[in-house]
């Protein structure tokens, strides 16, 4: 379990989080973890359809392990037995997956549970469910999907600055160059893959999408005063 500052505050604190397989292995994996970590990510995630659950957590260990240095955040994702066996502090669960109660009783007290959204009544639930700390909101990108107008929809369900709203994420498609639409929608959290995946250099291309959510939170006095808020807590 991860100590220092509150889980909490922690995660309301997140501005970018990385979803990731599991690459070539622990080991490719914890270098990839370090130069995201170094370039800004507050929190890996990760995802790997098909995998063994013994890789899976060998992995989730190795990306920890980097965390540490940079009081990094790792969430499992789904299975509760993967979460309970991690001993982990955050798991996310798909939108129509198992019960946020039920997770609960693979977890240690103190972790959080997150919820895919995709449209505004999981949105809706999310927020009304006593059990569920944290949302990624989308498919913003592409069009075709709810896109925008669900992100307009969670800033005013759950208003990034309001220190008892629940914290969300924007996710999917989101890039260095269709991020000041995402930010003008109301989303001032982040969740991305293939932005930093995908790049030559992972480390400077986390550093981007950091300074620019940076720059949004400095930009915005309710959320200078969030950050203020949270500290002081």
């Amino acid at each position: 379990m991860t100590a220092l500052m509150g889980l909490a505050t922690r995660l309301g604190l997140a501005r970018l989080m990385l979803i990731t397989g599991t690459r070539s292995g622990a080991d490719e994996l914890a270098g990839f973890a370090d130069a995201a970590f170094s370039g800004g990510v507050d929190l890996i995630q990760l995802r790997q359809a098909g995998a063994e659950e013994d890789e899976l957590l060998a992995c989730l260990q190795a990306v920890r392990a980097v965390g540490y240095r940079y009081q990094g955040l790792v969430s499992a994702y789904e299975s509760g037995h993967l979460a309970r066996r991690f001993d982990a502090d955050l798991l996310q669960l798909p939108e129509r997956g198992m019960a946020a109660a039920k997770a609960r009783g693979y977890l240690h007290e103190y972790a959080l549970v997150g919820r895919s959204c995709h449209g505004p009544s999981a949105i809706d639930a999310a927020l009304a469910d006593p059990q569920v700390d944290f949302l990624t909101v989308g498919p913003v990108f592409p069009d075709a999907g709810p896109g925008l107008a669900l992100i307009r929809y969670a800033e005013q369900a759950a208003p990034p600055s309001d220190p008892a709203a629940k914290p969300w994420f924007a996710i999917t498609g989101i890039t260095i160059d269709n991020l000041d639409q995402v930010l003008a929608a109301g989303a001032r959290r982040i969740a991305v893959s293939h932005a930093i995946t995908g790049a030559d250099d992972p480390s400077a291309a986390a550093r981007a999408l950091k300074d620019r959510l940076r720059q949004a939170w400095n930009d915005d006095p309710a959320m200078q005063e969030f950050t203020f808020r949270a500290f002081r807590r």
